[in-house]
């Protein structure tokens, strides 16, 4: 199977149906998904805690990604990774709202087999 991670994916700014999230490849241990957000935050208060790691990496736009304990949100622009071990708080303090911030994120270790 060969795709493009650029094709069929931009929805217009400020879609009103959120984020989308595609699962490109799935095998017991990895999972790589791309994402695609449109000017989306975390909410208010609310920090993720994955019992799995996450290597993120911003391939179009921006985005401010915050890690529990940091003094400040990370600017990610295209090119910038980061990896998250497992059980790293951390938050999407904002994506850019002039034009889709694309993310391919691989998840590695512990993963929900119902995901």
């Amino acid at each position: 199977m060969s795709a493009n991670l650029f094709e069929n994916y931009l929805p217009a700014v400020g879609n009103a149906q959120g984020e989308t999230f595609e699962d490109l490849l799935g095998r017991p241990d990895v999972r790589i998904e791309r994402i695609v957000s449109t000017g989306q935050a975390s909410p208010p208060d609310f920090w993720y805690c994955q019992p799995q790691g996450e290597w993120v990496v911003v391939l179009r736009g921006s985005a401010g990604l915050w890690i529990e304990g940091e003094e400040a949100p990370r600017v990610l622009h295209p090119g910038d990774f980061v990896d998250l071990p497992p059980q790293c708080r951390h938050r999407v303090e904002w994506t850019d709202p002039d034009m889709p911030t694309v993310w391919l994120a691989v998840h590695y270790g512990m993963l929900d087999p119902a995901r």
